[in-house]
């Protein structure tokens, strides 16, 4: 699988309208935390559907995308913050230790 660098916001419309699952990782490049919690989600991440896209978003260089994210999906901001999104809404917002590619497949499972 291939982290998908969010960068713009008319992605956010993308995903938003996107039917199928979508990933967003908020990771934080100046935080230890948001480093472990990113590679022990790349670590499991080949137990994700293949076709689920996982979104990458670098909080320092795109804090408007953030704040975007935040609004749009009615989140609070965290980071590190893993969010999945289907056919518009937030189905699951996890963050810190939290976050794990098997909580998302076990939510998508119950789906």
């Amino acid at each position: 699988m291939q982290w998908i660098s969010l960068t713009d916001l008319a992605q956010l419309n993308t995903i938003k309208n996107d039917e199928n699952y979508s990933v967003i990782f908020k990771h934080s490049t100046r935080c230890s935390v948001s480093m472990m919690a990113k590679r022990r989600f790349e670590m499991d991440w080949d137990l994700l559907p293949k076709e689920i896209n996982l979104y990458f978003l670098d909080l320092i260089s795109y804090r408007s995308i953030s704040a975007e994210i935040a609004e749009l999906f009615q989140v609070h901001h965290e980071s590190p913050q893993l969010l999945v999104i289907k056919n518009g809404e937030c189905v699951l917002d996890s963050s810190h230790g939290d976050i794990s590619a098997e909580e998302v497949v076990e939510m998508m499972k119950k789906a």
